[in-house]
């Protein structure tokens, strides 16, 4: 299919300008519980390493894949629409909203075998970071969910189209910085010694 060019003011981001805005204010949030587990991980290394070997590094590693093939699948959402296919920007977000799903499920999984074992927030340093980062991260992972399933209802009813897709650019947006986030705080926390 060739694209579809249109006569749109040239924009330097894509999407909604107020998402950009959400977007920096999440990835300094982010940024600054980084640098804290940073500071706090140098003066106890001995913890941070031994109790890191608990982590399941494998789940991990598929999450990311996960979340980076969902990815994959919204600028393949934004694609379809920018060509004025709006059936195959629906598959797309439909099929992104499946990485994220398989991605919780996951996730669930992890803190279910954690949570057996006992481990909490109190449970050392450590763990109240792990569980701390990517308990945030997962409720990211929920509202980034929330906003493509929005998006695809939306493009469902015919809301978007080569014209009009600003919607699906600004749901993308936000989905890429969940990936983003999730893409530091993966090797920050299950595998940088």
């Amino acid at each position: 299919m060739t694209a579809i060019y249109t006569e749109q003011e040239p924009k330097l981001l894509p999407g909604d300008f107020a998402i950009w805005m959400f977007i920096f204010m999440e990835l300094l949030v982010f940024a600054i519980a980084f640098v804290a587990y940073a500071v706090v991980r140098v003066k106890n290394i001995e913890m941070f390493n031994e109790y890191q070997l608990t982590l399941n590094q494998e789940s991990g590693a598929i999450n990311t894949l996960l979340l980076i093939t969902a990815s994959y699948f919204v600028i393949r959402a934004v694609h379809a629409i920018r060509e004025d296919d709006v059936k195959g920007c629906i598959r797309w977000l439909y099929a992104a909203l499946g990485g994220g799903l398989a991605f919780l499920i996951l996730k669930s999984i992890e803190y279910y075998d954690k949570f057996s074992e006992g481990i909490n927030l109190s449970t050392n340093t450590f763990y109240m970071f792990y569980l701390s980062l990517t308990m945030f991260h997962f409720f990211h992972v929920i509202l980034g969910m929330i906003i493509l399933l929005a998006v695809a209802i939306k493009a469902q009813r015919g809301a978007y189209s080569v014209r009009n897709h600003i919607g699906v650019e600004t749901g993308a947006s936000y989905w890429h910085m969940v990936d983003l986030v999730w893409i530091i705080l993966f090797p920050l926390v299950y595998i940088i010694r």
